[in-house]
Parts: structure tokens; sequence; C-alpha cells
């Protein structure tokens, strides 16, 4: 069984900086971030393998979030830049069990998901 906390949200005006940390407990998989607003999907965001060395970003994000994993912690974390209000959303983190050199960024592929954490960004 595999347990994911997420932490990190909270209130940041346009054009600051979160980070978002990830605690995993269980073996260590490929991990994704995913967000969801308020009326919209569950979408991806960001993505890393078992080692951390392949790393995947949504074109709305990439340049600005960085998926980084420290596995002696079991933590992978999202170092979010340059924040707009369109970032605002519930971020989600996930595993997926299946995959090891290909990081998906489909939802369907992460099995396990910790209970979100709430981004506001106000303008």
């Amino acid at each position: 069984q595999v347990q994911l906390v997420e932490s990190g949200g909270g209130l940041v005006q346009a054009g600051g900086s979160l980070r978002l940390s990830c605690a995993a407990s269980g073996r260590t998989f490929n991990m994704g971030w995913f967000r969801q607003a308020p009326g919209n999907e569950r979408v991806f965001v960001a993505g890393t393998n078992r080692s951390g060395r392949s790393t995947v970003y949504a074109d709305s994000v990439k340049g600005r979030f960085t998926i980084s994993r420290d596995n002696g912690r079991n933590t992978v974390y999202l170092q979010m830049n340059s924040l707009t209000p369109e970032d605002t959303a519930v971020y989600y983190c996930a595993a997926d069990p299946t995959n090891i050199f290909y990081v998906s960024r489909t939802k369907a592929d992460y099995d396990y998901w910790g209970q979100g954490t709430q981004v506001t960004v106000s303008s």
C-alpha cells in the first residue's frame, strides 16, 4: 500500500513561488503531479521516473515548474516559479507503479493519489 501526503500549498501573489512536497510511503515508483481547477478535469503537470533523471512537463508549466525527488527521504517536490492566477488549483501527487523508464502523462496510469493541496495565486 502506498500513501502520499502533499504539503506546501497556500496563497501567493502573481509572480511568486511555492514549493510543494509529497511524502510517500512504500516502494519507489514513477511519480507525477496533477492539478484540478474548479469545474475542470484533473490534468497532468509534471512527472519523474524512479531515479529522477527523466522528467516531463505540461507545456503550460515548462520553464516555470521543476519536479525533483529525494529517494532517501521518499519525497517528491514541485518547485513552482512565476506563478499566475491560471495556476490556481488543487495539486495532487500521484504514483505510477507500472512504468519504469517511461514517464506517463496519463491519469489512468497513476494508481495512488494524495489528498491534494490548494494553491491559490492572486492577481
